[in-house]
């Protein structure tokens, strides 16, 4: 199968409406990645405006641990002229979603630098990820880490329309009003770590009914990462218990701060 001058190697995977294909340019067999978003029905055209969006975000970033989004296309039906699919071609990662590998500890600390190098470059250009869990970290082949996934960013300054992303990763201040800071990508991230780390999630701050969930029942669910797995080194414990922390003012100011 081909795509213009493309053809198609195989799926990495799906998303709630899209697929994912590796693809192979012709001319030099250099391997791509290629989001592909159908656009069939009224109702989807909020994927294409986040596929737009995505790729927006894509191009003011440039970090060796963040995916790069290469090129966005529209393919519209001759009848109508609308737009009936929507490529994102994107730079391809030998490897797996970070909750889907095996690793060591020592490769897990490694793999939370660079995502904090990541997010530290994405927050200097103004972008917040807002997503951030170990499904949209890519690990990959000679310690290769890219954080993916941009269609939920934010720039500064642009609310929220409506409230986003996965709930057991959202901070409290996001599921209770929308927000979205550097301080929200850093409880996200602290979420990734505990995580990771666990294999267990946090309970999210909106129930399944849309119902905010209190501090104290948030408090009794919650164990620090120190107590489920012993012999952790104690500042990274203390690092994802600051991270976590329910009053946004304690968690670090800025991602610099953790990332040091």
């Amino acid at each position: 199968m081909k795509i213009g001058k493309f053809s198609v190697t195989g799926p990495l995977g799906n998303g709630a409406n899209s697929s994912v294909l590796q693809i192979r340019r012709m001319e030099d067999a250099k391997a791509y990645a290629l989001k592909v978003v159908p656009i069939a029905e009224e109702e989807d055209k909020k994927y294409l405006e986040q596929a737009k969006h995505e790729f927006e975000i894509g191009q003011k970033l440039n970090h060796p641990h963040i995916l790069k989004v290469l090129a966005y296309e529209e393919e519209r039906a001759w009848f109508f002229g609308k737009v009936s699919k929507v490529h994102l071609l994107m730079e391809f990662v030998n490897g797996k979603p970070m909750d889907q590998v095996r690793l060591s500890l020592p490769q897990k600390v490694q793999a939370f630098r660079m995502i904090a190098d990541g997010l530290v470059h994405m927050h200097k250009k103004d972008i917040f990820h807002a997503d951030m869990k170990p499904g949209n970290v890519m690990v990959g082949t000679g310690g290769v880490v890219k954080i993916i996934d941009f269609g939920l960013a934010q720039v500064r300054g642009e609310g929220a329309m409506r409230l986003q992303g996965t709930p057991q990763y959202l901070a409290p201040e996001t599921a209770k009003g929308k927000i979205i800071n550097e301080r929200t990508d850093i409880y996200n991230f602290g979420a990734t770590m505990y995580t990771a780390l666990t294999g267990k999630t946090l309970m999210p701050w909106v129930n399944d009914g849309g119902e905010l969930i209190k501090e104290v029942t948030w408090k009794k669910y919650y164990k620090p990462v120190q107590e489920l797995i012993k012999g952790l080194p104690e500042e990274l414990s203390k690092l994802i218990g600051a991270c976590l922390s329910i009053d946004a003012n304690q968690r670090p100011e800025r991602m610099t701060a953790v990332q040091n």
